[in-house]
């Protein structure tokens, strides 16, 4: 069976370095009619729990740990018993949020994650957070990239654990490599595709931002 893609919007805060805003993320549930993983399982494990329904749900993956990203992922993995996945690199911000409660896995780069009739290839792509991971399945025409690549550009790195160059190397080697038609699927906002975003690589770099 032919999984499909379902967004949905929750609603609430992130928090850091001593701000808090106000913030509107995607959560994505990749899978068949009888199992599924989460990607970001962002402020209302609820709202999750009932859009997976009564499938089973494999995994929660978190493309990085800001917390509007995580927020509801522990409560997430304990009504649905998923296992929490994330990049080691990002354990001092997951921390921040969880601090008595660690991920149950390890995100590795070029690791493939399979459930469901996809298969989704890590690609560590740090900057806006240092394990920051986008996930590709070739199959489906997609990329998750998280906060990594929006329609208009790369994810924020103002504020602590985050780099400009660094982002922006990680979408020029690891994104703009994908096939141009790849659906981007973001953190927060529209989708985009790869072949939209590629001609503008140099007018961010000028931006500085």
């Amino acid at each position: 069976m032919t999984a499909r893609i379902d967004r949905l919007v929750t609603s609430g805060t992130f928090s850091l370095d001593g701000g808090t805003w106000d913030v509107d993320n995607n959560v994505w549930i990749v899978g068949d009619d009888h199992e599924a993983v989460v990607i970001d399982a962002a402020h209302d494990a609820d709202a999750i729990a009932e859009a997976v329904g009564d499938r089973r749900l494999r995994a929660i993956i978190c493309t990085h740990a800001h917390n509007d990203h995580i927020d509801a992922a522990p409560a997430l993995a304990d009504r649905t018993g998923a296992a929490i996945w994330l990049h080691p690199d990002d354990l001092p911000l997951w921390k921040m949020t969880h601090p008595d409660r660690l991920p149950d896995h390890w995100l590795a780069d070029g690791q493939v994650i399979e459930a469901a009739g996809t298969d989704l290839t890590v690609l560590h792509t740090p900057g806006h957070a240092p394990g920051a991971v986008c996930l590709y399945d070739a199959g489906l025409g997609t990329v998750f990239t998280g906060d990594t690549l929006f329609q208009g550009g790369p994810g924020a790195t103002g504020r602590s654990y985050s780099h400009f160059p660094t982002i922006v190397a990680s979408i020029r080697e690891r994104l703009l490599t994908l096939p141009p038609d790849t659906v981007v699927r973001t953190g927060h906002g529209d989708t985009t595709t790869i072949g939209a975003e590629a001609p503008h690589l140099e007018e961010w770099i000028a931006r500085g931002h």
